[in-house]
């Protein structure tokens, strides 16, 4: 048990599965209580599912908000172990609301009410940051990208499992006949024993150690603390680029586990457990796309791979009218989970490891909250148009997501500007010999002493200060990447003699420079070449 105790991934993997079981028995029975209300009418029984949902994620949302960014700024001083737990806790509690509706044939607002316990524990916006923290932690800089699109990876075989079995789950018929039931308990069994794996068998880092490489029980070396000033730039543009992601694909994956439920394709709950399965494949191919091609092409380059697949793929479902053209669609958003831990990899990379509770806590804050916005948004468009063509939500959905390589495209340019040399253009400009130095001398530093003219090379003149960098000579330059530059240019080509005066150092291309005396009344010395 030594060395399964410090992975994360068995909690990924068991609640996977019982969220697939939970979600399958979910969907199935809100559209058989709308469909009854409906009267056997499609349409409106797609209209009353589409608004339970909105409800649903809406009060989930909503009251998530409240705790995570407890849970995470607790969880930076007491431990990430808090983190995972509670969130944990929540759901199974929650979910315990669908197996009641079923057993005693409660109204089916009653599964409101398990959301707003689901979301008072944090929600799957908190079990995520915990996740996120965790594997940030417990992995290098360079692997990093690779561990978390891992944990995706196995998210998705699991949640490919859990799909494919959880159809046939749900037919099982149990108390009176009810079916629904027997998949509900299942779930609820398998998070129950990722909550007693996380609760008595992970471990977790210490409390304010986070940063720490000797950490003991951690099985490992820790991520480095971080850069001690993040690029509040760079953050905001990933932070952006998340944002108009999930806004495009969370409304729209939503609104699709409704419209293969109406004609033409009218899955029964087999084939949809098959297209749990299948969006679930997208985590395998997608990790093993991150695993051939991390070292091939860089971390922008895989991110902008995914949302072109990802976009891709939820075009063509727009124009999904037989259940093979639903799974080619899935087929070409195969790196459509690539961007979403590529991002938080990059991320993790400009935060300190001390902040890691609170900046995820609030990042998944943030995109529960815009997904929120997307089922909104989604959630009203889509009865809009299933008398016209129902597949334009689809089209909008890509459209929306594409915009979100717009902030990956400038966050890697701000990169290459702040990491390239300044480029080595001819100056119009005469040689300064002070360049080298870094800065001109100041007057009162050349100053002659002895109330006489200051001549180049005097023993009384003080040699100047080499110190700094003056921006008024070296130009200005567009980017903190070009001031290291010149820093090192200066270590390279060290003063030799510094206090031999400043003729030694004069260039060769003024010699009578030397000789030369300057006016009494300003007591300045120039650089020859003016």
């Amino acid at each position: 048990m030594g060395g399964v105790v410090t992975l994360v991934e068995p909690v990924v993997i068991l609640n996977s599965i019982g969220c697939s079981f939970y979600d399958t028995a979910l969907t199935m029975v809100v559209y058989s209580y709308s469909n009854r209300t409906a009267g056997g009418h499609s349409s409106e029984a797609q209209v009353l599912s589409a608004r339970f949902f909105l409800v649903y994620d809406t009060l989930t949302c909503l009251t998530s908000l409240l705790s995570t960014a407890l849970l995470g700024r607790l969880a930076d001083s007491r431990g990430q172990k808090l983190l995972l737990v509670v969130p944990q806790v929540g759901s199974i509690l929650g979910k315990t609301f669908l197996l009641l509706l079923l057993l005693l044939r409660l109204p089916l607002y009653t599964l409101h009410v398990g959301a707003v316990v689901h979301g008072l524990c944090g929600g799957s916006s908190a079990y995520w940051s915990g996740i996120d923290s965790l594997t940030a932690l417990k992995s290098a800089l360079k692997t990093r990208s690779l561990r978390l699109n891992s944990v995706d990876f196995f998210s998705g075989v699991a949640g490919m499992v859990g799909g494919f079995v959880s159809g046939y789950i749900y037919q099982v018929k149990a108390y009176d006949g009810e079916m629904g039931i027997t998949s509900t308990l299942v779930g609820l069994l398998v998070i129950g024993a990722a909550l007693l794996y996380s609760v008595f068998f992970l471990i977790y880092p210490a409390a304010g150690l986070s940063g720490s490489s000797s950490n003991s029980g951690s099985g490992g070396q820790l991520a480095p603390s971080g850069p001690a000033e993040p690029d509040k730039m760079a953050v905001a543009l990933l932070f952006l680029s998340m944002v108009l992601f999930v806004l495009g694909m969370a409304g729209a994956e939503n609104v699709l586990s409704l419209f293969v439920l109406k004609p033409p394709l009218n899955w029964d709950s087999v084939w949809v457990g098959y297209g749990q399965a299948a969006t679930n494949m997208m985590y395998v191919t997608s990790f093993l796309g991150v695993l051939l091609l991390s070292r091939r092409i860089s971390d922008t380059a895989l991110i902008l791979l995914g949302i072109v697949s990802n976009c891709t793929g939820m075009a063509m479902m727009a124009f999904a009218r037989h259940s093979w053209l639903y799974f080619l669609a899935r087929g070409v958003m195969m790196f459509a989970c690539v961007p979403m831990p590529t991002i938080r990899s990059q991320l993790s990379k400009l935060l300190h490891t001390h902040t890691y509770g609170r900046a995820f806590g609030g990042l998944q804050s943030c995109l529960a909250v815009t997904s929120l916005l997307s089922t909104l948004l989604f959630a009203n468009v889509y009865p809009l148009t299933l008398q016209c063509f129902s597949g334009s939500c689809f089209l909008l959905s890509a459209i929306i997501s594409y915009l979100s390589a717009i902030p990956v495209l400038l966050s890697s340019r701000q990169d290459a500007l702040c990491s390239c040399p300044p480029l080595r253009t001819r100056d119009w400009r005469p040689h300064d010999p002070w360049l080298r130095y870094g800065t001109h001398p100041s007057p009162r530093d050349l100053v002659s002493t002895n109330g006489q003219d200051a001549h180049i090379g005097d023993s009384t003149t003080k040699s100047p200060d080499f110190r700094c960098l003056s921006a008024a000579f070296c130009g200005s330059s567009p980017s903190p990447g070009h001031s290291r530059y010149l820093v090192a240019q200066r270590e390279q080509h060290p003063l030799k003699h510094p206090g031999d005066g400043l003729c030694t150092q004069l260039p060769h291309s003024c010699p009578r420079s030397r000789n030369r005396a300057l006016s009494t009344h300003t007591h300045r010395l120039l650089p020859c070449s003016l």
